[in-house]
């Protein structure tokens, strides 16, 4: 009896197909957000936020891991945030300064990592608790507006904007943070003898 599963790569397994499912999200949660169809889009955006723990799970807990999966899922995670922000921009929910600080500090981040593989073969970059913490603290502010949005009355229509300022002082923070430890870490790396390394 002829194994179908040889036919089918290895990445293409649960845990990415629900990574691939919260890229296919992306338009249809800017659309909702562009149309102001509040609650359509906050569904949508926590759907999404639910893949992402259920692909996780899949992953660590039943050895679905791959080195797809752990290129796709931050990936997706990135883009899903950058467009959530952009259309809160185009409606006037987040101030664009936020948005092209955020889009900036990524984009440092990046050069520099590929400056750092290009001209000193560097190929470990381990995340910082600062770049997480950041992360986390962006995901909650758009949610928080996003619920804002959909509950014009609420608690969280009036924190809303209130996260913004420590959303650009953490994000700002934890690109020269990651920028520095690469620096200290190339620095103590060149005064190594190549013996020691």
């Amino acid at each position: 009896m002829y194994d179908y599963s040889e036919r089918v790569p290895r990445w293409l397994n649960l845990a990415n197909l629900f990574t691939l499912i919260r890229l296919a999200c992306v338009p249809f949660a800017v659309q909702a957000i562009l149309r102001q169809q509040h609650d359509r889009a906050l569904t949508i955006v926590l759907i999404a936020g639910l893949t992402d723990v259920i692909d996780g799970t899949l992953a660590r807990r039943f050895g679905m891991a791959t080195s797809v999966g752990a290129y796709l899922d931050p990936i997706t995670d990135k883009i899903f945030l950058s467009a959530v922000y952009i259309a809160l921009a185009m409606i006037s929910s987040v101030p664009w300064w936020l948005v092209i600080e955020i889009f900036l500090r990524d984009f440092l981040i990046l050069a520099g990592s590929g400056a750092a593989i290009l001209f000193l073969r560097m190929r470990h970059f381990p995340p910082s608790v600062w770049g997480k913490a950041s992360t986390f603290l962006q995901i909650f502010c758009a949610l928080v507006i996003m619920i804002g949005n959909a509950a014009p009355g609420s608690v969280a229509s009036r924190w809303g904007g209130a996260l913004i300022w420590p959303v650009a002082v953490l994000t700002a923070f934890s690109g020269l943070h990651y920028l520095w430890r690469g620096l200290r870490g190339n620095v103590q790396g060149a005064g190594e003898s190549p013996a020691s390394r």
